[in-house]
């Protein structure tokens, strides 16, 4: 039997598609501000970030796009908008260093995963720079003959 790549217990949710549409330069962690019924929800594992994005605005960072669907039992005096822009909490070292290289190099920031840490919930990003079709398609062909190839040896 193959073996599988291994979750982590604490990881909430993972971005697949970012890896296959960026090259990963870098990654930072941040901290997410959440309302109570967001971290009940994403509890329940309640969450998407594969269309989401970060951007620096007035010099702090903001996730754009990420929803996260309330609960049915969550309170009816709290409006819920699951896709609200939430605020990253990051060192203002790697806020600098972020912003130059996006305004200058043209890099993006992606998410990657959202997990726990502790009794936190932080948020993994990456400065990474765009691919090429050609990239991606490089990319698959290396996936299938990583495939191709554990298949022969397994065989032998």
């Amino acid at each position: 039997m193959a073996k599988k790549n291994k979750v982590p217990d604490n990881v909430i949710a993972q971005n697949k598609k970012a890896r296959f549409d960026f090259f990963i330069e870098q990654d930072f962690e941040a901290g997410l501000v959440l309302q109570g019924w967001e971290v009940k929800s994403l509890r329940l594992g309640k969450v998407q970030i594969n269309e989401s994005h970060i951007i620096v605005k007035y010099g702090e960072a903001w996730l754009l796009g990420a929803q996260i669907q309330p609960l049915l039992t969550c309170a009816s005096h709290i409006e819920t908008d699951p896709i609200r822009t939430r605020k990253l909490m990051m060192h203002r070292s790697e806020l600098d260093k972020l912003i130059g290289q996006v305004e200058r190099q043209g890099y993006t920031i992606v998410p990657l995963s959202l997990y726990w840490n502790k009794n936190k919930i932080k948020i993994k990003i990456a400065l990474a720079k765009g691919k090429k079709l050609h990239d991606k398609r490089e990319t698959s062909k290396n996936r299938e003959w990583q495939r191709d190839k554990a298949r022969l040896m397994k065989a032998q």
